[in-house]
């Protein structure tokens, strides 16, 4: 009998990963959800700069282009500094499959200093997911990435509105630790998914990108999402999204979408 696996992602070498059955959907179930490889992608990063002197610099944007569907199949990941610095740096990770780029990221890390006299203007926290009913997303998407998920609604979700708290008990990596930071990326990508604008058996509304800008650290094992989805009326829509760790919001993230009937 075999057991669900605790983590998404099982290194095979240095740079080659094998996804576990936990990458799986949501649209469809031979293909990875996009999530967690952007988790990994950080994590990656985070390995690569972990090889060199300590240089006190925290991620302030990452950007993620989705050039094609990975399936559930081994793949690459290569990290390389696109422009140094002391004080500002650019990195760039490509996912590999199948002999061609499948993601490409580019990751600015930004020199850290003490800004707390004059920081302001973050919003208000949300409720604490502690006194929060769970919510079956199961009943809505397939695949094995939304059913490793614990997401608890702040109020009734709603097409087009939702604010809810996410986290996983997964690893990204069996058997390696991750930073919060490539913890909380990598559940990210679901904000697209909890305010669906419609059923996605009638409609497809993919992301093709995902950026994120933070104006501080997320800590905690908890990410809260308060998303915006709007469809135009020409094929395009856009998910935005307040983040937030318990102590409050943490930035901001943008997804564009091609809205498009599913095929009946």
């Amino acid at each position: 009998m075999s057991t669900q696996p605790d983590s998404y992602f099982i290194r095979i070498d240095e740079n080659r990963y094998r996804p576990t059955e936990l990458t799986g959907g949501a649209w469809a179930l031979t293909e990875q959800h996009i999530s967690p490889m952007i988790g990994l992608i950080v994590h990656a990063i985070d390995r690569y700069v972990a090889g060199r002197a300590p240089d006190g610099m925290v991620v302030g944007r990452i950007s993620v282009d989705i050039l094609g569907v990975v399936g559930l199949e081994d793949f690459d990941l290569h990290v390389e500094t696109v422009r140094p610095g002391r004080t500002i740096e650019l990195v760039e990770a490509t996912v590999v499959a199948k002999d061609r780029p499948a993601v490409r990221a580019r990751v600015w890390r930004l020199s850290a200093h003490d800004t707390s006299s004059v920081a302001g203007g973050q919003g208000e926290r949300l409720p604490s997911p502690d006194d929060l009913a769970r919510w079956a997303m199961s009943e809505t998407w397939s695949g094995g990435y939304i059913s490793s998920l614990d997401v608890r609604p702040v109020g009734a979700p709603t097409p087009g509105r939702t604010t809810a708290w996410v986290s996983t008990p997964a690893r990204l990596v069996a058997g390696e630790p991750s930073s919060t930071l490539a913890r909380f990326v990598g559940l990210v990508d679901t904000a697209n998914g909890i305010a669906a604008r419609q059923p996605p058996t009638e409609w497809l509304f993919p992301n093709l990108d995902l950026s994120i800008h933070l104006f501080r650290q997320p800590a905690g094992e908890w990410v809260g999402l308060d998303t915006t989805v709007v469809f135009g009326s020409h094929g395009q829509g856009l998910t935005s999204t307040v983040l937030h760790d318990l102590a409050g919001p943490v930035g901001h993230a943008e997804q564009i979408l091609t809205v498009r009937p599913a095929r009946r």
